[in-house]
């Protein structure tokens, strides 16, 4: 007997979940679960890689379960938002291991596919609608998707989806919604921000924290390399040169950085990838593909990643940029030790980013191991120019050009600037 067969769900439902090959709920999934099925709003707090995607995921498919009748044409009975492409797939495809055999629809639309494509799947309606915000308002601008049936409203990962501005994208959304609804917020972390969204969009909503917010996974080592930026080419090849075989996702701060350093470790016979906001849709999914596949493996990428890849073989995170936000710095560790699996994170810190260290060891409550080099005083580098001007390397880096998003920071909040996602 399957410890999911306490939470109130469904036999079919179990019997899907043990078919998948679930047996045993993690902490967020025992505790969302049994107040999602009895309909009450939830605001979900809980590390990387602890399995929300079920927490919410395993709850909505039992109620659409119960629920009679196919979706109208154009129409969903239950939304999913989430920021990238990447996480609207890793969560379609979860849902999807769980309805392969039931009534359930799963349908997914993103930026970089066919919009035509996607305007022809709606129009047979379906149960679960997995969308990035952007795609979905050019789909309603078009009169290609009916919200109003919609009684399931899951925001994923909700404090990125405010990083990135998407909180116009919600304001839009949310209105065209049915109600009543049950509404459920999903966070790794808690900005000020999330209060006033779980105010805005959730009634009497229950509060599920298994882990303090920027709190990074039980399983990861952490370790940090003081080092100049010139040096940390060398650095990188050095330590891949270790476990060549080895699963690594190394992050830089820049889509034109990211490329730059992926070409450079093929170049010297690493097989290596990257995904950017540069990518096309197909081009990303092909790199995540041959990660998962191990026919890659270095994968070298922005932030846009940092939640979107779900591959539990992760060993090694390498932030060879440290983020401008601090949350982002747990989210890129959070893709390794998934599953109850050990993993390392390592950093490197020039003396140009002291200050974004510190503030992710504040963040994080901890002072992170030193593994080389010594920490620069504070106030000693002036962190990282918002408009790339301070991350350029030397030959084989990983800097240079705009921010991940390709926009400078003045623009970063404007709406239309996530058409594309």
């Amino acid at each position: 007997m399957s410890e999911f067969d306490t939470l109130g769900l469904s036999q079919a439902l179990n019997d899907a979940i043990a078919q998948a090959g679930f047996s045993e709920p993690t902490p967020i999934q025992q505790r969302a679960i049994p107040l999602a099925l009895d309909g009450h709003d939830v605001l979900g707090l809980a590390q990387t890689g602890t399995g929300k995607t079920l927490a919410f995921g395993l709850p909505l498919v039992d109620h659409l379960l119960a629920q009679p009748g196919k979706p109208a044409p154009k129409t969903a009975k239950a939304l999913i938002l989430a920021p990238t492409r990447e996480l609207v797939n890793q969560i379609a495809d979860s849902l999807r291991r769980l309805t392969d055999h039931t009534k359930v629809k799963v349908a997914t639309v993103v930026g970089g596919q066919s919009i035509n494509r996607q305007i022809n799947m709606l129009q047979r309606g379906t149960d679960i609608l997995v969308a990035t915000p952007g795609r979905l308002i050019d789909l309603m601008d078009r009169g290609s998707v009916d919200l109003g049936q919609v009684r399931h409203l899951v925001l994923d990962e909700a404090d990125q989806m405010l990083d990135m501005g998407f909180i116009h994208a919600l304001r839009r959304i949310a209105p065209k919604l049915g109600t009543p609804r049950q509404t459920m917020l999903f966070s790794a972390t808690m900005p000020k921000q999330m209060e006033e969204l779980s105010r805005a969009y959730l009634t009497n909503p229950q509060r599920v924290q298994v882990s303090p917010p920027g709190k990074a996974a039980d399983k990861v080592t952490q370790s940090v390399h003081f080092l100049p930026k010139a040096e940390k080419p060398t650095k990188l090849r050095e330590i891949l040169s270790r476990d060549t075989d080895a699963l690594t996702l190394v992050f830089g701060r820049t889509k034109h950085g990211a490329e730059k350093l992926m070409k450079g470790l093929v170049a010297d016979g690493y097989n290596a990838a990257s995904i950017h906001g540069n990518k096309s849709q197909g081009q990303r999914d092909r790199a995540i593909k041959a990660f998962r596949d191990g026919t890659v493996t270095v994968l070298v990428a922005t932030d846009v990643a940092a939640r979107g890849i779900d591959i539990p073989g992760v060993a090694y995170v390498i932030n060879y940029d440290l983020p401008e936000v601090p949350d982002n710095y747990v989210h890129r560790i959070g893709r390794t030790a998934r599953a109850g699996r050990e993993g390392e994170a390592i950093a490197f810190c020039s003396p140009e980013e002291g200050d974004l260290l510190r503030q992710i060891q504040k963040l994080m409550k901890v002072d992170i191991p030193v593994a080389s080099g010594t920490a620069p005083a504070p106030g000693t580098g002036e962190g990282v120019s918002r408009r790339g001007g301070g991350n350029r390397r030397g030959k084989g880096g990983g800097g240079g050009g705009k921010p991940a998003n390709g926009q400078p920071a003045a623009k970063r909040r404007r709406p239309r600037r996530h058409r594309a996602a």
